[in-house]
């Protein structure tokens, strides 16, 4: 496929909602959150995304996207046109199943966070996101061992797990302080691994 390689400042919207983008985006070197943003302008981060994956995927059929698509670190990412992605799959139906499937596991993770936001209690949201966080960068090579990166601010942390930023920060404190695991400077170390799994 065809694809040009972009820097992208943290910060940045990739796409916005509203628009209509005539390519995808791949995340090569980052890493990018999906938010929606109220009209009273509180947002709620809805997945973070990693190196190797294509979170506007659905980009390709849903022609106006509902939701805004940022990268909350300096990144890499590959812009690959919508007519290269259709000509590819037409012509390859086992690749037009890989990304089909792809977009399943995408929406089984998403059906993960709604359980999450609406059903646990606050610690449980966090280690939950942090779980399935160190789990996505070890498939990909990406995280070995007790620590890991985790690009995500306090406020940031806050708006994926629907909690404001006074809240998350006392959960991160006793998270610290239950020597559970540690967040600090975009990273994260896990201080006991059988009480994060538990939690």
């Amino acid at each position: 496929l065809p694809i040009v390689v972009r820097q992208w400042e943290a910060g940045r919207a990739i796409v916005s909602a509203g628009g209509r983008p005539k390519e995808c985006c791949l995340v090569i070197e980052g890493f990018c959150v999906r938010a929606k943003t109220t009209v009273s302008g509180q947002r709620q981060i809805l997945s973070i995304h990693i190196a190797g994956e294509i979170p506007d995927l659905q980009s390709l059929h849903l022609h106006r996207m509902d939701h805004d698509l940022i990268a909350v670190a300096a990144s890499t990412l590959g812009f690959i046109s919508h007519a290269s992605l259709r000509a590819l799959t037409r012509a390859n139906p086992n690749i037009a199943e890989i990304l089909w499937r792809d977009t399943l596991i995408d929406s089984a993770i998403l059906r993960e966070w709604i359980v999450n936001v609406g059903q646990r209690p606050a610690p449980s949201r966090l280690a939950h996101t942090l779980v399935e966080f160190r789990r996505r960068l070890a498939s990909s090579g990406r995280a070995a061992g007790d620590t890991f990166e985790m690009p995500l601010t306090q406020e940031q942390i806050s708006e994926a797990l629907g909690i404001t930023p006074v809240h998350a920060n006392r959960i991160i404190r006793q998270l610290r302080d239950d020597k559970i695991g540690d967040i600090s400077r975009g990273r994260v170390t896990v201080l006991d691994e059988a009480k994060f799994a538990e939690l």
